[in-house]
């Protein structure tokens, strides 16, 4: 039987992946979900927000089929992207025009996918914080 709150999981663990502050401490991360049946990576990234949008959704995808979250299909990309851009869409208003650094991780269980955004904006030595979240149904 399903647990009753799987979004809520997966969307904590992806999360907690792009949070995350090492290698070593995503690589453990990712273990403890495999072991709860939540498939997650987390992929770097940085640049100037609009030209990285792209990359990221890239990343996002590719690191996705890497570690076998989503299968090469149009709907599996497709999920992948749409998340990712509405977590970076979240983030928008703060980071449009200026410089970008951090994480996304992405986190699967079932049907739910979701795709976190954690980065610091950047303005010569002044930093803002920002989070975004997409969740997707794939199935």
């Amino acid at each position: 039987m399903a647990q009753q709150f799987d979004s809520v999981n997966v969307a904590r663990a992806a999360l907690k992946l792009a949070m995350s502050t090492s290698r070593e401490a995503e690589r453990q991360l990712k273990e403890d979900y495999l072991n709860e049946g939540i498939k997650a990576t987390a992929v770097d990234f940085g640049g100037e927000f609009i030209t990285t949008m792209q990359k990221v959704l890239e990343r996002a995808v590719v690191a996705s089929k890497r570690e076998k979250i989503i299968e090469q299909t149009l709907l599996g990309e497709g999920a992948v992207v749409g998340a990712a851009r509405e977590a970076l869409v979240q983030v928008m208003p703060k980071a449009i025009g200026l410089n970008v650094g951090g994480k996304v991780g992405i986190a699967r269980k079932g049907e739910h996918l979701v795709v976190a955004v954690f980065f610091a904006i950047g303005l010569l030595h002044l930093n803002e914080v920002c989070v975004g979240l997409g969740h997707r149904v794939v199935v």
